[in-house]
């Protein structure tokens, strides 16, 4: 697996897989799945200091197998990002969320140099829940009518992971963290 960003030259590919996989991704998420929906999507990412839209795909073909977005990217004294991520159909169930994640851990640790990734989980998802207790996230707590998808108020457990839990730890902090 390889992991790289989404850009506008995805968008078919994309909007085909997100049609492709709409009943496995309901209620969980909504993905765009259709060409004005996916330039808004992507514009989210514009700048890269506040989010990172990333592709999970197949080394050997460039497939796209599923999408990890590090969303809410916040510097300072949190130096920490929120992850959203879906697979898609043709690809779930076959372990290579596991290891995308797992690459997007090694970025967002090593080359952005943030502290703490958290992702918010609906509590029957129990393949997303499986994916991150198996990279070693920590549930941290229970939120009810957290965020707003499929047009209703969602609860959400709450599970996150630091560097120094995955042993991803940067030579040096990012810039943005005060001296002491």
């Amino acid at each position: 697996m390889t992991v790289r960003r989404l850009t506008i030259d995805d968008q078919d590919e994309f909007i085909e897989l997100v049609r492709a996989s709409a009943d496995l991704h309901h209620p969980w998420m909504a993905l765009p799945s259709a060409p004005p929906e996916f330039r808004k999507f992507l514009a989210r990412f514009d700048d890269p200091l506040s989010a990172e839209g990333l592709l999970v795909c197949m080394r050997d073909t460039g497939a796209i197998a599923g999408n990890i977005n590090i969303n809410s990217i916040i510097r300072g004294r949190f130096q920490s990002g929120s992850l959203g991520y879906a697979a898609f159909a043709p690809a779930a169930g076959r372990g290579y969320m596991s290891e995308g994640l797992g690459l997007v851990l090694r970025y967002a640790f090593e080359h952005l140099r943030l502290h703490r990734l958290e992702a918010q989980i609906q509590p029957d998802n129990h393949a997303s829940l499986k994916l991150v207790q198996r990279l070693g996230f920590r549930s941290e707590g229970y939120s009810p009518d957290l965020l707003f998808i499929a047009g209703a108020w969602r609860d959400h457990e709450r599970w996150a992971i630091t560097n120094s839990m995955s042993g991803i730890v940067p030579s040096a902090p990012h810039p943005s963290l005060p001296i002491p």
